[in-house]
């Protein structure tokens, strides 16, 4: 089955702008009435993965997440919280301290807090069986994600499908990166965890994308563009096909599309516009960047080169950036591992210093690293 994907473009976060092109996104999709009954509790799960700027690109913009519940306010839908639960702080701090605190209760929405662990079965899941969602994420009747486009460095990028991973609560995150932490596993995971809370609607911010050593420490670069679908997979495929990556290298892509979560197939994949429908290569040339950094290699090496890997010797690795480093020991306080895999040892007057055999390359510390001093790359 075709998926829609619809495509407009918008270069600022003018308030207005940004209402007018979600709102011609909308009615490209095919409208809401379809999609989501009038008295259904409605979640916007945005992605807070920490505080940070909004200039920065490191969340989803609060112009966009505010112009969404002043649609669906418009359309008459009253029951509507937005949240996430975030890989480090308080996301309801982060929400007042960038914005979406006033514009969002100002276009009808309410704070989700995320605040109670719910262990909720999933028999059907192929990979996971159960999951330790948010109490906001079970209580909700339709979940609408709001992703940010950035690159990742575990998974390539993180879109539509990553986002849901902060529907897992507080800190069962970081444990869940030792449960799963092969991009393979964690990947097959997270498509078990799309699949077990059911998104209705993705929009993605694209206006301002982030590349690099994302999704926190990355560099902030314009894609001008806002994606809207019903289909993750297919989302993150026209992401993947805007900054010239192959989509099957995207394990949540590959495994999404086996698991029959939806589909990576361009030829299964309808993108519309505002000019009129256009196939994903007539897209890339006319949106997309050839030049966006991202890892556009395969990162699973096989034969001679895979038993290299086993033994460590090409594996990617976190590093520190002394001179940026400032100490404060938020990478050490991310390390699921139990008896951590990076320490002081120097009192605080020193960088961490990772132990490799610990390491599970989850890159939870590169992530949570609110001064970009950890970057990640082959020995």
């Amino acid at each position: 089955m075709e998926s829609k994907v619809v495509l407009v473009p918008c270069c600022d976060y003018e308030e207005e702008h940004v209402y007018q092109a979600l709102r011609q996104g909308v009615e490209l999709l095919g409208g809401l009435d379809g999609l989501i009954g009038r008295d259904e509790k409605i979640l916007l799960k945005l992605n807070l993965v920490r505080s940070a700027p909004v200039d920065r690109a490191v969340t989803t913009h609060p112009a966009v997440a505010g112009a969404f519940a002043r649609i669906l306010k418009e359309e008459g839908y009253r029951h509507v919280e937005a949240g996430d639960s975030s890989g480090f702080g308080n996301p309801l701090k982060t929400m007042h301290e960038l914005g979406f605190a006033e514009t969002l209760s100002r276009n009808g929405a309410r704070l989700a807090e995320f605040k109670e662990t719910v262990k909720t079965a999933y028999p059907e899941g192929t990979h996971a069986k159960e999951f330790l969602l948010s109490d906001a994420v079970v209580k909700c009747d339709c979940l609408i994600t709001m992703p940010k486009m950035k690159t990742h460095a575990l998974e390539y990028i993180t879109g539509a499908v990553k986002n849901q991973y902060g529907c897992i609560q507080g800190k069962n995150k970081a444990v869940g990166h030792t449960i799963y932490p092969s991009a393979e596993s964690f990947g097959r995971m997270l498509i078990d965890l799309n699949k077990c809370v059911a998104p209705r609607l993705c929009v993605m911010d694209g206006i301002m994308a982030m590349e690099g050593n994302g999704p926190t420490s990355g560099t902030p670069v314009p894609m001008n563009v806002l994606l809207l679908s019903t289909d993750p997979v297919a989302m993150d495929t026209v992401f993947s096909y805007l900054v010239y990556l192959d989509p099957k290298l995207v394990p949540t892509n590959l495994f999404g599309a086996q698991m029959g979560l939806g589909t990576c197939d361009p030829d299964q994949i309808r993108l519309l516009t505002p000019e009129g429908e256009l196939s994903l290569k007539q897209a890339q040339k006319k949106y997309g960047n050839p030049d966006f950094d991202v890892v556009r290699k395969k990162q699973k090496a096989k034969g001679v080169m895979g038993m290299l890997d086993i033994f460590q010797i090409f594996r990617k690795r976190p590093y520190i950036i002394e001179e940026r480093c400032k100490r404060c020991g938020i990478c050490v306080e991310s390390c699921p591992v139990e008896g951590k895999a990076l320490e002081f040892r120097s009192g605080r007057q020193k960088p961490p210093v990772y132990d490799y055999k610990k390491c599970i390359r989850c890159f939870c510390c590169q992530e949570m690293c609110p001064h970009k001093a950890i970057e990640v790359k082959g020995r």
